[in-house]
């Protein structure tokens, strides 16, 4: 597996912080708009017209379905189930399945250009190096691949003695791209587990689907304040993320949206409200 620098050559990063953001030029700040975010961010960083970006990302309980999730046969039954217990639901457009984010889940998007000469696993291993350093105090035991019965199982999930807390999706545009991974730092990755499951039992039932989709087992899951015996919060995270990256590069810039990018991110946006349509109405 490769490390970071065998991948990313940068020396100057962007960090953006949308943790704490109420709103993102007018819009709230909902995972339907860090999906829009950071396809902004990857088309106009694939343009040169922004440093590498590192993106940070909090959202209250949502469940972000992938496009397979949203063939489900009896969807219509699952998506209300979902709101039932308090959770609004996305569609991204990134790959993967059902994820679930809530206070203790930690989001992050680092965002690159220059992936026409990058393989897809060469970026997943950036990110997988990126948190193994992150957390290179704490544990020497983060490793990468598929945990079965794990939610959005794949094969760079990253666990803690067979137990995942973390998986990677990836989005594409242009010669950019956006690798984010959500971290679960604290809470309930048990209730997180079970709802996905339950949701996967009332949307399929006992269909027969072309697409495989997972029988989630929570036992398979964990936090990493449930991994690593000790009291982490995503704020500790958040510090981690910014030490990890000053190690990584030579300099950290923030910096307002640009013209150029609101004007991409509106357009995301919109493209992402559309595909979000059908789901809005059950």
């Amino acid at each position: 597996m490769k490390n970071w620098h065998e991948v990313i050559t940068h020396e100057t990063f962007r960090y953006v912080d949308h943790s704490i953001e109420k709103k993102i030029n007018s819009k709230p700040n909902t995972a339907l708009t860090s999906f829009a975010v950071d396809d902004a961010l990857a088309t106009c960083v694939s343009n040169g017209e922004s440093a590498p970006v590192m993106r940070l990302w909090v959202h209250p309980k949502t469940v972000v379905l992938g496009i397979p999730d949203a063939k489900l046969p009896y969807i219509d039954e699952g998506v209300p189930f979902l709101t039932q217990q308090g959770y609004h639901t996305v569609i991204r457009n990134s790959g993967g399945l059902a994820v679930v984010l809530d206070e203790g889940v930690l989001n992050l998007s680092l965002v690159i250009p220059g992936v026409h000469d990058l393989s897809i696993h060469d970026c997943y291993e950036a990110m997988v190096s990126f948190v193994q350093y992150m957390l290179r105090d704490l544990t020497d035991k983060i490793e990468a691949y598929e945990i079965v019965g794990s939610y959005c199982p794949g094969d760079y999930d990253l666990s803690i003695n067979g137990k995942k807390f973390a998986g990677i999706s990836q989005r594409r545009i242009k010669d950019g791209a956006a690798i984010q991974i959500y971290l679960d730092v604290e809470g309930n990755s048990e209730e997180r587990a079970s709802l996905i499951r339950d949701f996967y039992k009332i949307s399929k039932k006992e269909e027969q689907t072309k697409f495989v989709y997972p029988t989630v087992d929570p036992d398979v899951m964990a936090s990493l304040s449930e991994l690593l015996g000790q009291k982490l919060t995503v704020e500790e995270m958040k510090e981690r993320v910014h030490s990890a990256l000053e190690n990584f590069s030579k300099e950290i810039v923030v910096q307002d949206f640009s013209d150029s990018e609101l004007e991409v991110f509106e357009k995301r946006y919109i493209q992402m409200i559309k595909r979000n349509e059908k789901i809005a109405q059950m």
